[in-house]
C-alpha cells in the first residue's frame, strides 16, 4: 500500500500569531492520527512559477489515514483557530509503490 502525504504551500502569512496557535494544536492532531513531519518550514528555493514560502510535508501510512486526519476533531480546531491567518494550498497526495 502506497503512503500518502500532506503537502501544504503557504503563500502568505497574514497572522503570525494564528499560525503559532495553529501549529501547536495540528502538531498534536498529526500525531494522532499517525502522521510524521517530514518538512516543516525550513529553507527553500522555488523554481518556475513556484513561492519560496513555507512548505509542509507531513507523511502517513495510506490515503485513507491521511484523509481521516484531515477530517479529525482535532485538525478541524486547529483549522479554527488558523482562520484567515495564511492563505495555502493544501493537497492530499497518494505516493507510489
Amino acid at each position: 500500500m502506497p503512503k500518502s502525504y500532506w503537502v501544504s504551500a503557504y503563500r502568505t502569512v497574514s497572522d503570525p500569531e494564528k499560525l503559532a496557535a495553529y501549529n501547536t494544536l495540528a502538531a498534536a492532531a498529526v500525531k494522532a492520527g499517525g502522521g510524521r513531519a517530514l518538512v516543516r518550514g525550513g529553507r527553500v528555493i522555488a523554481h518556475d512559477a513556484g513561492i519560496a514560502e513555507r512548505t509542509v510535508l507531513i507523511e502517513f501510512d495510506s490515503f485513507e489515514q491521511a484523509v481521516a486526519a484531515r477530517e479529525s476533531a482535532a485538525y478541524q480546531e486547529a483549522l479554527s483557530v488558523l482562520s484567515d491567518g495564511v492563505q495555502r494550498d493544501f493537497r492530499i497526495v497518494e505516493g507510489i509503490d
